[in-house]
């Protein structure tokens, strides 16, 4: 009795943290219904309602929210127990959930997951895909990689890649077509491809700087997307100009796919950041992805093939 009544009660934590039956039973890894009958047992069992429910929405009731405040701390402390046994092991093993955003996703991590696997079989690694800023410690995330700017102050940062820039592009083909561009300025008169932020919605704007000079250009044109991916496929294509981390494009730049449109100017970026929240305990799944990391730091930046669409 005392496994089923965790059980439903872990399932209500879920729910409440998520907000949603929905994104509870994919963070759990079972069906739909199985959620909601869970959550009816546990109301029934307790004789209260938890959570008030609509077709759109979930809120904890007041009972509800007392009771996910128990709750949390001593699911947090049967994780620390379960991860004091990992020290035993032979072999780490348990379950790593990054939040990745989409750009480094595909480009820097992608390449180096069959290889972690392959060293670490016992361990599963599930990858979110960070489209809009997600909760840390909500989404029961174990570590997150962002740009240093979006990452939260209370946060324990490492450094995943170093400083890099953010270019403007084009193919041989678009700029053999178009006007001459010899400064940030220039690009007024050039079909720009811009990228409309998923995190708060907004147009990227392009920033550049040179010696010591900063600017800061609303690009004009007729494309617009929310894919970094996309807009990469449509600038090889020579729809426009695109503007794209140097990273992403080291293969194209290389091979004269694509052609910076500046000689000196050029975006900075800090680099990208492991970011993990420093109220709890750095699981060992989450130890041993970062020593990995820091052994394979020459493989980061491995080039996915060009995306199809």
């Amino acid at each position: 009795m005392r496994g089923v009544i965790f059980a439903e009660l872990s399932t209500f934590v879920a729910v409440a943290e998520q907000r949603s039956f929905t994104k509870a039973a994919v963070q759990l890894g079972v069906a739909l219904p199985t959620v909601s009958q869970t959550v009816r047992s546990l109301e029934e069992r307790l004789g209260v309602r938890l959570l008030n429910r609509t077709t759109r929405s979930v809120a904890l009731t007041e009972a509800g929210e007392r009771l996910l405040a128990h709750m949390q701390p001593v699911l947090e402390e049967v994780d620390q127990a379960v991860e004091a046994v990992n020290a035993f092991r032979d072999k780490p093993a348990g379950m790593l959930r990054l939040a990745v955003a989409r750009p480094p996703a595909m480009a820097l991590i992608a390449p180096l997951v069959p290889l972690f696997l392959s060293e670490y079989p016992a361990i599963q690694l599930e990858i979110t895909i960070e489209d809009v800023r997600v909760d840390m410690v909500t989404g029961r995330f174990d570590a997150g990689i962002r740009t240093e700017r979006r990452i939260e102050k209370d946060m324990i940062t490492k450094r995943f890649v170093r400083p890099f820039s953010l270019l403007a592009v084009a193919a041989p083909a678009y700029l053999a077509r178009s006007p001459r561009i010899k400064s940030p300025k220039d690009l007024h008169a050039h079909n720009c491809i811009r990228q409309r932020q998923s995190f708060d919605n907004s147009i990227q704007v392009w920033e550049f700087e040179k010696q010591g000079q900063r600017v800061e250009i609303n690009v004009e044109g007729s494309f617009i997307v929310n894919d970094l991916q996309f807009a990469l496929s449509t600038t090889l294509d020579g729809l426009g100009i695109g503007y794209f981390p140097e990273p992403l494009i080291a293969n194209y730049l290389a091979d004269g796919r694509l052609v910076p449109v500046f000689k000196d100017w050029a975006g900075q970026v800090s680099g990208l950041f492991l970011y993990y929240s420093s109220r709890r305990q750095i699981p060992t799944p989450l130890k041993v992805f970062m020593d990995f990391i820091e052994t394979n730091r020459s493989r980061i930046g491995t080039l996915p093939p060009r995306p199809q669409l």
